[in-house]
């Protein structure tokens, strides 16, 4: 247990828990040390199949921490510094969300704001409590969510991810799953149980398969189409050599239940 975020294991499930309710969950230097600290070490345990990121109090994240950042505008440079490798360290931070090998949940409730909003982006998978509400909302105060547009950009259209970018309104869970940011918004009272089983039922499936396909789902993305079949086709090739692959479709093929996934 730390400070700002909560880590709990049971099975093949992780819950990280952002438990600094005094500011809103916002990304601090601590907590994105927290959090790295935390998804790294996740990522090389190969009992932990699926990740759950949600906050311990009624908001999710209101991004960076702007009374820490406005602090360092006292140093020689006005800041510069400090503020570029902050946004690195941010940015570092989201992009493990992406490479590591268990699909990370989103379980939003309140406000996702800025990188807070980044981050429900980030995450492989969210869902939100109906009354939660989201927003690029940077313009407002004259700073432009330029790292949080990275991730908004690759999860809804570009038109209406620039609308999020430049009018910073807050939009709501339902017109979130709309747009593609979530994949649904459900009664508050559901969010952490309709959470827990989709994270039960991923969890459930082959390990190997998950990683394999998490990681191939993003590499491909980025690729011409007749690259991105090219390299799919090599990766489930390589799936196909797998223990799971190799058992289970021998158990469909004789019609007998599938046994124990090896997760290998």
């Amino acid at each position: 247990m730390s400070e700002n975020l909560l880590v709990d294991k049971e099975d093949a499930i992780a819950v990280l828990t952002l438990n600094a309710p005094q500011s809103i969950n916002s990304l601090s230097e601590s907590m994105l040390e927290e959090l790295t600290g935390a998804l790294s070490s996740i990522a090389l345990d190969r009992d932990i199949r699926v990740v759950i990121l949600k906050s311990s109090s009624e908001n999710f994240c209101a991004g960076h921490n702007l009374k820490e950042m406005t602090a360092r505008r006292v140093d020689q440079d006005g800041g510069y510094e400090y503020f570029e490798e902050l946004f690195a360290t941010c940015s570092k931070m989201m992009q493990l969300v992406v490479s590591m090998p268990q699909p990370v949940i989103a379980e939003v409730r309140g406000i996702a704001t800025a990188a807070g909003c980044q981050l429900v982006a980030a995450c492989d998978l969210a869902i939100a409590g109906e009354t939660a509400k989201f927003a690029t909302s940077g313009v407002n105060i004259g700073l432009f969510c330029s790292t949080p547009m990275v991730a908004l950009s690759r999860n809804i259209s570009p038109k209406h991810a620039l609308e999020m970018l430049v009018t910073g309104e807050f939009i709501t869970a339902k017109r979130a799953a709309e747009i593609g940011l979530i994949n649904r918004g459900v009664p508050d009272r559901e969010l952490s149980s309709r959470v827990r089983s989709l994270a039960e039922e991923i969890s459930h499936k082959s390990g190997s398969a998950i990683r394999m396909g998490k990681d191939a789902f993003y590499k491909q993305l980025g690729m011409p189409i007749d690259k991105a079949y090219e390299y799919a086709g090599q990766t489930m090739a390589r799936n196909m050599m797998t223990k799971d692959a190799e058992a289970g479709i021998k158990a469909f093929n004789k019609k007998r239940p599938i046994p124990p996934w090896s997760h290998e």
